[in-house]
């Protein structure tokens, strides 16, 4: 199949894919608030909190490249994608609800187990939907710029998960809204599981495809499992030995799952080190540390972003975007303040670089990496890629989650609901807090550093695949 080029989308399109990544930021998002719960609340260790994080996601991350080739492959009058982010945006939603009925009268091991089967469930719709969503928004548009446009509308929506779903906190914590945290995610996760899925349904009602059912695919039976199977690795292979796209993915396995190995320390930190473990006194100042970091990404960092990499290219204005960053990580060092909350607030314009700027760039250069990759191969792969890209991601995830329990333990955090922590352990979640992150975004402007898919070389790319496209139209 060859691509049928497209320059300028729709307003009402992009909009329409920026809803779906609102449901596919939100539920993180979610996830990662109401995951305090199971520690601070429920009583969860932190090798509990490791392996929750851990294995669905490293499940997740298996089933994201079959998906990809499944998506890829699909002949239907629906075309490839549009059906498979309708299902998974059900399955996602309701599994999310049923995964935090969690109830604190149950003993802590049934609780563990009933939320990590849940999880895998979750993660299995998960899949489903984003895979081929995500291979929606490269498909969108061939041009170099427009793409940046279309990934900076849909991460400028999606980023409000990340405004409204620190306010989770104030909801938990609050005695006038729920008796304890544990009934209010009960509750919330309904709000968030229905909501999310009809939003993540979206993208797959009106973001529109062609017909697929005459194009030469492999046939998706069971005869062809096992050929499918190494058909899905081969790709994997192929698709890796591409150095421009080994480099987007690296890079921001550092970067996203530095940041989220010590995401959740926030809370902690604010509670246990500003307001001595008094979460009611902490008020909406963990809330804050969320929500205004998020802010400052939607209506700055994108599009300031945007603008820099029109202006310097992608390469240049994600190296400065995270050398920004890495400024805001030193300053949380100092401005975490006692009795002096609001200083760290200097600190997150700064901070909200790294990860505001992240996916709108690297989902823009990973478009422009599938179309060098259809010129050396005659392939178009946006699934495949997609899915390898977010499996990079997501088994980075599964790592992050696994160290963060690991660095709780390791910083001899106390679990036990009420506990006092010690200056010892607060101290090295601050330093974990900072130093992981720095660590993280150094390595990936190494990587880097000599990224070669610059705007000439999309283009002349571009116009080699018209040149082939109509040789090929002729003959």
């Amino acid at each position: 199949m060859h691509t049928v080029y497209k320059d300028k989308v729709p307003f009402g399109q992009k909009v329409a894919f920026g809803i779906g990544m609102l449901a596919n930021q939100m539920f993180p998002a979610a996830l990662g608030i109401f995951m305090v719960v199971l520690v601070k609340d429920l009583g969860f260790e932190g090798w509990q909190w490791s392996l929750i994080y851990f294995l669905p996601r490293i499940f997740d991350a298996f089933t994201d490249p079959i998906m990809g080739f499944i998506s890829d492959n699909t002949k239907s009058k629906w075309g490839r994608r549009r059906q498979y982010v309708f299902l998974g945006a059900i399955i996602m939603g309701i599994s999310f609800v049923i995964m935090w009925q969690l109830y604190r009268e149950n003993t802590i091991e049934y609780n563990f187990y009933y939320f990590m089967f849940w999880s895998f469930i979750f993660y299995l719709g998960l899949t489903i939907f984003s895979v081929p969503y995500v291979a929606m928004g490269y498909e969108m548009s061939d041009d170099f710029h427009e793409r940046t446009n279309i990934m900076a509308v849909a991460q400028w929506i999606g980023q409000w998960a990340w405004v409204i779903a620190p306010w989770f906190w104030v909801i938990m914590y609050d005695p006038e809204w729920f008796s304890t945290a544990d009934v209010a995610t009960r509750s919330l996760a309904i709000w968030v599981g229905v909501g999310c899925a009809i939003l993540a349904i979206v993208p797959a009602i009106f973001i529109k495809s062609k017909s697929t059912v005459n194009e030469d695919y492999m046939p998706l039976t069971l005869g062809n499992a096992r050929k499918s199977l190494v058909e899905i690795f081969d790709g994997f292979k192929e698709a890796f030995k591409s150095l421009p796209f080994r480099r987007l993915c690296i890079a921001t396995f550092f970067i996203f799952n530095a940041f989220n190995t010590v995401a959740a320390f926030s809370f902690f930190i604010v509670v246990y080190h500003l307001f001595s473990g008094d979460a009611g006194a902490a008020g909406i100042w963990p809330t804050l540390f969320g929500s205004i970091g998020a802010l400052i990404t939607t209506f700055a960092v994108i599009p300031i972003v945007t603008w820099m990499s029109k202006k310097m290219e992608k390469k240049r204005a994600f190296l400065i975007s995270q050398g920004i960053s890495i400024i805001g990580y030193i300053l949380l060092w100092f401005l975490f303040v006692p009795g002096k909350p609001y200083m760290f607030i200097f600190a997150l314009p700064f901070f909200s670089f790294g990860i505001g700027s992240l996916f709108t760039l690297m989902m823009s250069m990973t478009a422009d990496v599938i179309d060098l990759d259809e010129l050396n191969t005659g392939k178009r792969r946006e699934g495949v890629f997609g899915a390898i890209y977010w499996w990079m991601v997501k088994f980075g995830f599964a790592i992050a989650g696994g160290l963060s329990g690991l660095i709780l333990t390791y910083v001899g955090f106390d679990s036990t609901p009420n506990a006092i922590q010690t200056v010892e352990s607060i101290t090295g979640l601050r330093l974990f807090f900072s130093g992981v992150p720095i660590f993280g975004t150094l390595v990936a402007i190494a990587v880097m550093w000599n990224y070669s898919v610059s705007e000439q070389r999309a283009n002349e790319i571009k116009e080699e695949l018209i040149k082939r496209r109509e040789s090929l139209t002729i003959t």
